[in-house]
């Protein structure tokens, strides 16, 4: 500044100018607080009703359109809080003169004139699809980086040189590269000021059917992903606001990672599961837990269905074959059924009808089993002479024990008994996976793998049915004290009659799947039944897959797609990885995976990984100076990978910073600096193998650090060549 208080650079010039549009926009984003703040407030003043012991058809019209009014005060004001930070980050000067702000949401002046359009208007496009060669009437496109309500720094791309003015300022080294270089915090941040081209493209496709995107490391797969699910909220509304997306991720920790991208995008109405949670709505609890490699390959694959079929067919109680399963006495005529008779006449009911729906078909068949062996002549009818046979504790107690109300937990426990493994799946699993599968269950809880098998059991076991409850009053009673009354249909809600067929799970129009490439078969059952009716987005990148069976995986999404519409886009270039790191690890994985899609890094650092090897009695104090090194070195966040089994002997110093994590936990994450410990450890405790050494090894943005132990180890073979 001079002076006057009068910019001296161009800088500073252009700051003031973008902080002067700033500073309007914000004036009028709090004339729409205040209005929402006065929707809100008239919509409680109004409609009351002083009635308490009954509600009038005009009351509930009243009360449904006060909470009508309420409900869109409270969501718009829920978005301009969301929005308050960062709110305008894009400008485009077009070569007629005109000029446009792009931001996170709309905001327009009193004429109704756009004072910023939002991002994901059609009007905003250019800023995301122009380039050099195809500028698109664009002459300057400049981001805003922002802090709260003050503009902090300024990039310009130059789009159309011979349309520019003379004195029109470009400033910074683009907006793109800039954003490359800041450090990493620990949430993932949009990417919504810096979209390219072929990631807007992903985002804006057609939302029917099958959107596949792929593409290697540090594509930008998933935060992509995240802006088109904001992206079809926007632009079909009604849709998928109504039916709701559902987003699933490979870990909680990935979910924490993600949590706040789509809030500061403009939504809130999204559902985030990490694949252990997505049964929650069916199950009550969810896993983080993972399994040791042969028992999670066990689980996912589809032979489980087999196996699960047959443990569902196989009673709970033990029958001796040389004794009656069950008999009873009737006039001193002994009636009894084999074990060879009750079997079948439990195989004949499960081929029609689920377990808990057919109770009441098991004890009339097993009561007219019986029934029948009674001699000619007697003088009863069938009615009494069930009653007679049922009435007896021999049978109640056998029809209690062997045919009683089952829960997935309880049903899929019974897998930790090796014999019960043996029954139901000595002619699907070999003798290895029978033994891993019991020992998987030892611990006391049920791990992310078996989120899916217990979702099955759901589906195969069918919802335990209830007694008729008698029905609620819909008035309320004399002398209630409630001061305010709910509709008549919100009171009939509570006694509706239940369809014993409808599904228990949630269920979404639009699911969104990051790391599909992780995604079991068995999974991928849980997954549809969520969106039987729904479009679907896949993120993933096969090389990166931890599921044995590559090709497996990948017919599990050829059968998803089947004839529905689809499209595959396919991101090509590496931002997050520096060039000197992803070179490593690309000639880790093609010995191992050839068809690996290895994008194009555009950033180096000029610091090339350190491959270090101690001993293991000296891997703490190493791995402690190599971490101190490395959170000197950087501003963002360090990460240690290591195999979950080295995981809990490390010993490493408490710092915000620094996190400590499996290699599967640290898909989709990235950080500032890694430290890879054990890289043999880890290839030998994951199904995937090399593939999940390459996951650990592109994680960070500058600098990669490995530790082999007692000897340089056999993953850096192809290094040699």
């Amino acid at each position: 500044m001079d002076s006057a208080g009068a910019p001296h650079s161009a800088l500073e010039r252009e700051l003031a100018i973008e902080q002067a549009h700033v500073n309007l926009v914000y004036e009028h984003l709090e004339k729409a607080a205040s209005s929402a703040k006065r929707v809100a407030a008239t919509g409680q003043d109004i409609y009351r009703s002083d009635r308490e012991t009954w509600v009038r058809e005009e009351d509930g019209t009243a009360l449904f359109e006060r909470d009508a009014f309420a409900f869109a005060a409270a969501k718009r004001l829920a978005i301009i809080d969301s929005e308050h930070e960062g709110l305008v980050f894009g400008r485009l000067d077009h070569s007629d003169g005109e000029i446009r702000y792009i931001g996170r949401i709309g905001v327009r002046d009193d004429d109704y004139e756009p004072l910023v359009i939002d991002w994901r208007a059609r009007a905003a496009e250019p800023f995301y699809r122009a380039t050099a060669n195809d500028p698109m009437d664009v002459v300057r496109r400049r981001v805003l980086r922002c802090r709260n309500d003050i503009v902090i720094g300024i990039e310009d791309d130059l789009l159309d040189s011979s349309a520019a003015r003379s004195d029109l300022p470009v400033i910074g080294e683009g907006a793109l590269m800039a954003a490359l270089k800041r450090a990493r915090g620990p949430k993932m941040r949009d990417i919504v000021a810096t979209i390219q081209a072929e990631q807007d493209e992903a985002i804006r496709a057609e939302h029917s059917g099958v959107t596949v995107i792929a593409g290697g490391p540090g594509t930008g797969k998933t935060v992509v992903a995240l802006h088109r699910a904001a992206y079809l909220l926007y632009s079909n509304r009604r849709r998928f606001e109504r039916g709701g997306i559902l987003v699933i991720g490979p870990s909680r920790l990935f979910m924490d990672y993600i949590e706040r991208v789509l809030p500061s995008l403009g939504e809130d109405s999204v559902t985030l599961r990490a694949i252990g949670q997505v049964a929650v709505d069916v199950l009550g609890f969810s896993s983080a837990r993972q399994d040791a490699a042969l028992a999670a390959t066990v689980k996912g694959s589809t032979r489980m269905l087999k196996v699960l079929k047959e443990l569902v067919a196989l009673p709970l109680i033990s029958l001796d074959p040389n004794r009656p399963a069950v008999w009873a006495s009737v006039k001193g005529e002994v009636l009894k059924l084999s074990v060879a008779q009750v079997d079948r006449i439990r195989r004949d009911i499960l081929a029609r009808l689920r377990p808990n729906q057919a109770r009441g078909e098991a004890t009339a068949a097993i009561l007219g089993a019986l029934r029948r062996q009674v001699p000619d002549g007697w003088d009863l009818d069938d009615e009494t002479l069930d009653d007679l046979i049922g009435s007896q504790p021999i049978v109640r107690n056998f029809l209690t024990e062997w045919w009683p109300d089952l829960l997935p937990a309880q049903v899929l426990r019974r897998l930790a008994d090796p014999d019960v493994v043996e029954a139901v799946a000595s002619g699907t699993l070999d003798a290895a996976e029978r033994a891993a599968l019991a020992e998987s269950y030892q611990p006391s809880d049920f791990s992310v793998a078996d989120i899916a098998l217990l979702d099955e059991l759901v589906a195969l076991l069918g919802p335990i049915q209830v007694a008729e409850e008698t029905d609620e009053l819909v008035f309320l009673n004399e002398g209630s004290r409630m001061q305010e009354l709910v509709t008549v249909a919100d009171q009939l809600r509570n006694v509706r009659e239940i369809d014993p067929q409808a599904d228990p799970q949630d269920t979404f129009a639009h699911l969104l799947v990051d790391e599909a490439q992780d995604i079991t078969p068995m999974q991928w059952r849980m997954l549809r039944r969520r969106g039987p009716a729904a479009s679907w987005t896949i993120v993933g990148d096969p090389a990166q897959s931890s599921w044995p069976d590559v090709a497996e995986t990948e017919q599990a999404l050829v059968d998803l797609i089947g004839v529905a519409p689809n499209r595959r886009f396919r991101l090509s270039t590496n931002y997050r990885s520096p060039a000197e790191v992803f070179d490593l690890a690309a000639r880790i994985v093609q010995p191992h995976f050839p068809n690996a899609d290895l994008p194009h890094a555009v950033r180096s650092t000029g610091i090339e990984p350190a491959l270090l090897t101690v001993s293991s009695s000296a891997l703490d104090a190493e791995l402690r100076r190599v971490v101190a090194e490395a959170l000197a070195a950087v501003e963002g966040t360090v990460a240690v990978i290591a195999a979950p089994s080295r995981i809990g002997t490390l010993e490493l110093p408490e710092d915000p910073r620094l996190s400590v994590v499996s290699p599967l936990n640290a898909k989709g994450l990235e950080f500032d600096a890694v430290v890879v410990v054990g890289p043999d450890e880890i290839v030998a405790e994951s199904p995937g193998g090399i593939r999940v050494l390459y996951v650990a090894l592109t994680r960070p943005t500058q600098r990669l650090v490995t530790i082999d132990l007692d000897g340089a180890g056999s993953w850096r073979e192809p290094l040699a060549d």
